[in-house]
């Protein structure tokens, strides 16, 4: 798309000293999650392209839990070997200690606990890169969907707040894949794993340690429904601190310059006390998991000694079995605290899921038709479902609103032949740029048609319509790489030589080349080391060397000074000849050569015609041009 990227916006932003936008993450309850089954089947069917990683990383992660199980009931074994050693040993009835057999069963121990950790960091090394590829797999998502949605989305929403969910939200996804999975299958086989080895010991004190599982599990249910809201809250509210963030950063001049820091921070620290408040509320109910839990598992600590002590004193025990026991009893609550942590963390990561998913479903622009028009590129001849573009242009009785009960564009008519200068005029808020959008279908109509050679624009894909106009807007749109590639956006096949020249015609190579590194001058993220006037030259650099069929000039001058203006003007006049060019102007002196002149107020055409016939008309446009040279006066 031949075109200035990030400005095509329709009036929806107060900024600082309107309101604006901020009252979407004002005071007020931030809407709950609705599906959370549906979230996580979504995200289920990610994991579903690495069903052969996710067994393998089951299947270490169950091995590695094995044999970490088996550990403590053989170093029982080696405790009965040194007891009855010890006390043989006083009976006089043996030697003594076998330590022979003690350290067979040592090393037999340490083989089993080197082979658990191998199985773990393999499993872990293969978690992490599913974990890796399915965020990588939804950044690209996300990325995808930002180009399909229509430009009536971005009215609403703030760049802080996607930029949120592009980070935070799947950052909080990969960590709780890559860390989570593997915990709940160690944790869920450790619980199994230990309670049959418990079993196996001693089924009287099993029954006692179950015991505390009921009151566990009430528990983990009273926390996890209180702290759930509050997770939700806190990815909401960061979404609002950093598009807060973002606008403080990028509108810090138009704040320095109304003197508007404390407003700012007013509501800065409004955001952030709700995002501290709710992230506060989320992690007291989370640390309570642990204190609690251990509380409970201390108890059943206490009776499980006690009655093992005793059974040990009847003979009916061994003490390795007991120590085995013992050290089962104190492990059989770390996979219920492991579990109900985990809880908590997939408790965030299904609201950081859900808002990511919300996006993902948010309605796209409308499908193109089927076999949809085609744009002959240079010397192609037109063909069936290729059109040579002329630049012949009708407007339909078209209607338009950026939201269904506000019309901005009332029943406009127009014509225009190919090769055709047309100067759109009128007051702010007269519809002029958004006659532009809807010419290049970055919003469509509520009625009538725009036609392009006879064929209506809706039966063009939207890329191929777009690739036949160029576009240079007031605000300029620069990225962060070379000036030669900035100038090279508009055509990307582009030589050095074309970009060089492209340059020169739009007056721009004479600055270019007293700046450090000329043309391979990086520009920084807002383009702040080059002047405004310098950046605009730029885009009509762009826009020349990418050659289209139609020009759109919106204020394209009018950054610039009056000396380079006018260079600029013979630039433009020599770069449209032949084209169909539309030039929204608010300086009059700049479209006196159109042939012609729409002028618009409420959304409609209420003149029409050469300067000079409008002038004669002695109406509304000739009052609005001796306005700016009385005031010039």
């Amino acid at each position: 798309m031949r075109s200035e990227i990030g400005t095509n916006r329709a009036p929806q932003r107060k900024g600082f000293f309107g309101g604006g936008r901020h009252g979407m993450h004002g005071a007020g309850a931030v809407e709950k999650p609705q599906d959370f089954k549906g979230t996580f089947k979504r995200l289920l069917d990610y994991l579903g392209g690495y069903k052969f990683a996710i067994a393998l990383v089951i299947f270490f992660a169950l091995c590695s839990t094995v044999f970490a199980i088996v550990g403590p009931k053989i170093l029982g074994m080696a405790t009965t070997k040194l007891f009855e050693g010890i006390m043989s040993k006083i009976a006089g009835t043996s030697a003594g200690v076998d330590f022979g057999a003690i350290a067979r069963i040592l090393l037999w121990l340490a083989g089993l606990y080197l082979l658990s950790t191998l199985f773990q960091l393999t499993q872990g090394l293969i978690m992490t890169g599913v974990s890796n590829r399915i965020s990588y797999r939804l950044r690209r998502d996300i990325d995808a969907k930002i180009h399909r949605l229509p430009f009536s989305y971005y009215d609403s929403v703030t760049v802080g707040d996607l930029l949120s969910r592009i980070t935070n939200d799947v950052d909080a996804i990969n960590q709780s894949l890559n860390q989570s999975i593997t915990q709940i299958i160690t944790a869920a086989a450790t619980l199994v794993g230990i309670l049959v080895m418990m079993l196996s010991i001693s089924w009287q004190m099993t029954l006692i340690a179950l015991a505390t599982l009921p009151l566990s599990l009430v528990v983990v249910a009273f926390i996890v429904r209180r702290s759930q809201k509050h997770f939700v809250n806190q990815q909401e509210y960061l979404g609002a601190v950093n598009g807060l963030a973002e606008e403080n950063y990028s509108c810090h001049n138009i704040v320095k310059a109304f003197s508007a820091e404390e407003r700012s921070l007013r509501q800065f620290e409004g955001s952030n006390d709700r995002l501290y408040r709710s992230a506060w509320r989320a992690n007291f109910f989370s640390g309570l998991m642990m204190p609690i839990m251990g509380m409970i598992g201390n108890l059943g600590y206490v009776v499980v000694c006690i009655i093992g002590g005793s059974m040990a004193v009847r003979g009916a025990m061994t003490v390795g079995n007991i120590q085995a026991f013992i050290q089962y009893m104190r492990q059989f609550t770390q996979p219920i605290l492991q579990l109900s942590q985990i809880s908590n963390v997939l408790q965030q990561t299904m609201a950081a899921a859900e808002r990511v998913f919300n996006f993902l479903e948010e309605s796209e622009e409308v499908p193109e038709v089927q076999d949809a028009l085609q744009v002959c590129k240079n010397g192609e001849e037109e063909s069936e479902g290729r059109v040579a573009i002329t630049g012949r242009i009708s407007f339909n009785n078209v209607s338009f609103g950026y939201a269904p009960d506000k019309i901005v564009i009332r029943d406009f008519n127009a014509a225009v032949k190919p090769g055709q200068k047309i100067a759109i005029v009128g007051p702010t808020g007269a519809g002029k740029t958004t006659i532009v959008k809807l010419l290049m279908r970055f919003y469509d109509l509520n009625s009538g048609a725009i036609t392009l050679d006879g064929h209506d624009i809706r039966s063009f894909d939207r890329h191929e319509l777009r690739s036949a106009f160029g576009m240079v807007l007031q605000d300029t749109w620069l990225y962060h790489g070379t000036i030669a590639d900035n100038i090279r956006y508009g055509r990307l096949d582009a030589t050095d030589a074309e970009v060089i020249e492209a340059a020169k015609t739009a007056q721009a190579h004479r600055f270019i080349t007293t700046l450090p590194g000329g043309y391979d001058m990086v520009l920084n993220e807002e383009a702040s080391n080059v002047s405004q006037g310098q950046k605009q030259l730029l885009t009509i650099a762009r826009a020349i060397l990418a050659d289209p069929k139609i020009l759109i000039l919106d204020e394209a001058t009018s950054s610039v000074d009056t000396r380079t203006e006018l260079l600029i003007q013979r630039a433009m006049d020599n770069l449209m000849k032949g084209k169909t060019s539309f030039i929204i102007a608010h300086r009059l002196s700049t479209i006196r050569n159109a042939d012609l002149i729409l002028v618009m107020s409420g959304g409609e055409i209420i003149e029409q015609g050469s300067h000079e016939s409008l002038l004669a008309r002695k109406g509304f446009y000739a009052d609005l041009y001796h306005s700016q040279f009385a005031r010039a006066v």
